[in-house]
């Protein structure tokens, strides 16, 4: 299996990274990004690139490949729905639209968030644009598209976030999060279980498109 993976920086694609390479049926992985994953292993290729909405100039590049993590994503706070739309809906949607393109027999796998409206209409900002670019995904004509909808996640080895206040919440919330996930085992996944699952649903697919965190932990059990 040869492998596109956005977002390979970030806390959920480092795990999501780890287990690809760790995969014996995984021959080759791509990250897409503006900077390198800093990652040494013979299966991995940085492919840094700063306009991620357009992928014109490195198409054939992009050929060959079965499946497509996109676990690029940024925080909201502070932003307009404009400039939240342009960066979550904008850049997902286009490197979507051009992978199934160049790779119609691919699986695509959106990370997106517990919560996210699929209507559209709802009163969070954030949830509408998530909602927004996961029909617009799930509209496309991919061997197979799926939506993940993760709510707490907990780093296993060593991932961490790029956001400074996503790493103080963590660092803050890291000596309980192990605990609730005894006490909660459906509704906590951890890195290590995310890239477990998205491998599991490009190999095999998944009983529904759109899946929540418990629907994560039954195709990766911990």
């Amino acid at each position: 299996m040869n492998v596109i993976l956005f977002g390979g920086t970030g806390m959920i694609g480092q795990g999501v990274l780890r287990e690809c390479l760790l995969a014996a049926d995984v021959n080759r992985v791509l990250t897409i990004g503006r900077s390198a994953t800093g990652v040494q292993n013979a299966k991995l290729q940085d492919l840094v690139h700063a306009d991620l909405w357009n992928y014109a100039p490195i198409e054939d590049q992009l050929r060959g490949f079965d499946a497509c993590f996109f676990c690029l994503g940024v925080t909201s706070a502070g932003m307009s729905e404009a400039d939240y739309t342009r960066v979550t809906h904008g850049i997902a949607n286009a490197a979507a639209e051009t992978l199934c393109r160049l790779n119609p027999d691919m699986t695509f796998v959106f990370v997106s968030g517990a919560g996210a409206d699929s209507t559209e209409q709802g009163r969070l900002m954030w949830a509408r644009v998530k909602g927004k670019t996961e029909n617009a995904i799930l509209r496309m004509p991919f061997k197979g598209s799926y939506v993940f909808r993760p709510g707490a996640v907990l780093p296993m080895h060593g991932e961490r976030s790029r956001t400074t206040a996503y790493r103080v919440l963590y660092a803050m919330m890291t000596p309980l999060l192990p605990l609730f996930k005894r006490l909660m085992p459906g509704q906590i996944v951890t890195t290590e279980q995310f890239g477990r699952a998205m491998l599991a649903v490009a190999r095999q697919g998944a009983p529904k498109r759109v899946l929540e965190s418990s629907d994560i932990n039954a195709l990766a059990p911990a």
